[in-house]
């Protein structure tokens, strides 16, 4: 015997239940008497019908399965600096709110410092830059970020070279002791634990460091395989462009380069090195090292959380 026509208010409850859980499978768990398949069929058509939900699509869903272990969020490398885009920090703070993980990590390097560049006093390109815009900026970006986390996650921000610039140029300049000052990010006053430049920080089992040396002199490692042979155990890093990932296939022990988390071009990496993997890394059921890596990218993020 068919089954009788679903009438339009049962499709319009089908596809609000998908949006409010997030699939028919999640609204089954959280008590849902309807059929998982169901809901699932009766949301599809009703997108194929042009209709809409009708419940918010900024509220929150709601998860109530029991997470197994912590969830990790990771921010790669920011580099704000005065006049680049901070959209995506909006999104991905309502991201974060919405998913509520346990640990916040922000890799380093979200304040790019350019006023402080060794490598550009000097050039044309220089001229106009200034301290306290920079500090500005990399504020007003994290402002942007924190703004929709109405939850309390910890949240651990591991010092990168560009933040470094600012002590570096205090040891190298005593006479503007007390006027340049790591403490001018106010990352402890928006409530972060920060961590010392290339001092690795364990969370779960997995180590985490700007970046981690490699060889005698002490050099930036050059793979996530290198990293994992080397500490001999998970490990995750920022500090270059390029993503990548090495997971020890006894221990499942995962090395990890996070790629970046901004939408600007960087001229100095010229037209192929601006191609890297540009996203936030989410880790599930993170224990004694292990966990499930879902990587995800800032375009999706722009689509879905702005």
């Amino acid at each position: 015997m068919p089954q009788p026509k679903s009438s339009d208010e049962d499709l319009q409850a089908a596809l609000n239940l998908v949006e409010q859980y997030g699939s028919g499978r999640l609204a089954k768990l959280a008590g849902i008497t309807i059929n998982e398949s169901t809901i699932e069929h009766r949301a599809k058509r009703a997108r194929l019908n042009g209709m809409r939900p009708t419940v918010r699509k900024d509220e929150p869903r709601i998860y109530t399965r029991e997470r197994l272990g912590e969830t990790h969020l990771v921010i790669p490398d920011t580099q704000v600096k005065p006049g680049v885009n901070t959209d995506h920090f909006e999104w991905i703070g309502n991201f974060a709110q919405e998913k509520q993980p346990d640990v916040i990590i922000h890799i380093g390097d979200h304040w790019d410092m350019p006023s402080l560049s060794s490598y550009d006093k000097g050039k044309a390109a220089f001229e106009g830059r200034r301290y306290v815009h920079d500090i500005d900026a990399g504020r007003k970006a994290m402002e942007r970020l924190l703004a929709p986390i109405k939850y309390k996650p910890r949240m651990v921000f591991c010092t990168g070279n560009h933040e470094l610039r600012i002590q570096r140029v205090v040891d190298l300049n005593a006479e503007y002791q007390g006027k340049f000052d790591m403490e001018d990010m106010g990352l402890r006053d928006y409530g972060w634990e920060v961590v010392p430049f290339l001092k690795p920080i364990e969370i779960g089992g997995i180590l985490y460091c700007h970046y981690f040396t490699s060889g005698v002199m002490g050099r930036p490692a050059s793979s996530a395989a290198v990293i994992l042979r080397d500490q001999q155990q998970s490990c995750t890093q920022g500090h270059v462009q390029h993503a990548d990932c090495a997971m020890h296939k006894k221990t499942q022990q995962r090395g990890l380069f996070v790629g970046t988390c901004y939408t600007h071009r960087e001229e100095y990496l010229g037209h192929q090195g601006n191609n890297q993997r540009r996203q936030i890394i989410m880790k599930h059921e993170v224990q004694d090292g292990r966990y499930d890596l879902m990587e995800v990218s800032l375009n999706f993020l722009s689509k879905s959380y702005s």
